[in-house]
């Protein structure tokens, strides 16, 4: 079996797992944010239908409100901004701004600001203690899928926690998945099938 191949398998049994322990949140879409790979990959009935380059945070992965690191484990798509937009559009507390960003191709070449354009997918953690509640929660933390001018620096990680994406693909990835759809952000360290979470790190300190 190829990497290739391995990799859809884990990310098959890796979808058929959330939808097991959320059934109740479970759309026929899931999101898998790969960290170490710059990537998320989009699965739908079980098969994947797409994959998407991404930027993560620059200072890696982490749960803490401040820490400016991008939230592991397992979330929902709480709330969805931007629909009639145009590409480029500059949001602010999730509204439209009426101002159209100029696209960076250049990965040397970082924005002034962190902008967020085009379209908001909020996440909010479903793991308690994890990444929802108290100083860990994800959704007052304020982290999205969204898009970015600095499209010239997706695949590294250089985000200030949130999943940024190009302006054409967060458009696709919005129309494609619905509200409250599982999102999992998976470090990359691990396989793609083991789900992050309390449990998962207790393990690995063993």
């Amino acid at each position: 079996m190829s990497g290739f191949e391995a990799g859809e398998r884990e990310l098959h049994t890796l979808a058929e797992e959330l939808r097991r322990r959320y059934p109740e949140i479970a759309t026929d879409c899931v999101a898998v944010v790969d960290v170490g790979r710059q990537c998320l990959h989009l699965i739908k009935g079980g098969k994947l239908l797409r994959h998407y380059r991404v930027s993560t945070a620059a200072r890696g992965v982490g749960q803490r409100e401040g820490s400016f690191q991008t939230p592991l484990g397992v979330f929902r798509v709480a709330g969805k901004f931007g629909a009639e937009a145009p590409a480029g559009m500059v949001f602010k507390g999730r509204r439209a701004t009426g101002e159209i960003a100029e696209i960076l191709s250049d990965p040397h070449d970082p924005a002034e600001n962190d902008l967020v354009t085009t379209r908001i997918l909020w996440l909010d953690g479903l793991q308690p203690g994890y990444n929802r509640g108290g100083d860990v929660d994800t959704y007052a933390r304020y982290i999205y899928i969204h898009g970015t001018p600095e499209e010239g620096r997706i695949g590294m990680p250089v985000s200030h926690g949130c999943v940024r994406m190009r302006n054409d693909e967060v458009v696709d990835l919005f129309e494609r998945l619905p509200q409250g759809s599982l999102v999992c952000i998976l470090p990359g360290d691990a396989p793609l099938s083991e789900i992050p979470g309390p449990r998962a790190e207790a393990v690995n300190k063993q």
